[in-house]
């Protein structure tokens, strides 16, 4: 069922995958703050209620779907119920991913490496290609696309080789939409991330090894700032575009890297 309040704000509509913690958390929060309805995508629905219960409603509608941007099915169930409860998709925040054990390329199991190109390039893929076919039709048409590139799209850290990889082709995926979606007012951004203080980032305080072979503590940030950048691109009018933007911790060794 529709949600009934909704054409009364007249509010545009965001997804974020990833939604129930971290960056996918940040970016929701700070969307929520700016007015937009929002659709919390994640692979667990307890999470995402958290993140829900943490925004300033207000009114506006936020709604908590338990998705595996892995699963086709799942995505597609995801976008129906965007088009059943709004009508339309003003922005898609491509979020969600995973990591692998850091080992050698010798040493990675095949599964880890399905596991980590399935979320991170794949569900990508899915998220976008139904967002686009909602945007394209709707009206008026066209839309934003954001998606999480991550540092690792410019330079690996060492034994990332899956993670490396989908990162890198996600810059490929985000030209490519930026290129197709041109005639259809669909644009398409990467924000590249650094370091951010999630629960992922702990290790990053403990130490990490270096290309150097060395083992170095590294700064975090706060993640709220990556809420912020995403949805400063996401209030950009469709005729104006940050086609790259890095944010990172000022002194995180990336810059230099290797």
């Amino acid at each position: 069922m529709a949600w009934d309040s909704f054409n009364s704000w007249k509010a545009k509509v965001a997804l974020v995958t990833g939604a129930g913690s971290g960056i996918g958390r940040a970016a929701a929060l700070a969307l929520n703050r700016e007015g937009f309805a929002l659709i919390l995508a994640g692979r667990h629905e307890e999470t995402l209620h958290e993140t829900r219960f943490l925004a300033k409603r207000n009114g506006i509608p936020i709604i908590p779907i338990a998705a595996d941007v892995s699963i086709v099915e799942d995505v597609d169930s995801l976008f129906d119920q965007v088009e059943e409860n709004f009508g339309r998709l003003d922005v898609l925040f491509n979020n969600a991913g995973v990591g692998t054990p850091a080992v050698s390329i010798d040493e990675l199991d095949i599964a880890h490496w399905n596991r980590c190109v399935a979320v991170n390039l794949t569900g990508s893929f899915l998220c976008a290609r139904r967002a686009a076919r909602i945007m394209k039709q709707q009206s008026p048409k066209g839309g934003r696309i954001i998606n999480n590139g991550s540092v690792s799209s410019h330079a690996p850290r060492p034994n990332t080789v899956a993670y490396t990889a989908t990162k890198h082709a996600i810059t490929g995926l985000t030209k490519s939409i930026s290129l197709d979606g041109r005639d259809h007012d669909i644009v398409c951004s990467q924000l590249d991330i650094g370091n951010a203080d999630t629960q992922m980032a702990e290790k990053f305080k403990r130490g990490v090894p270096q290309a150097s072979g060395d083992v170095r503590v590294e700064p975090v940030f706060n993640v709220r700032h990556c809420g912020d950048a995403v949805a400063y691109i996401a209030k950009l009018s469709l005729d104006t575009n940050i086609q790259f933007m890095t944010i990172m911790a000022t002194k995180m060794p990336f810059i230099g890297r290797g």
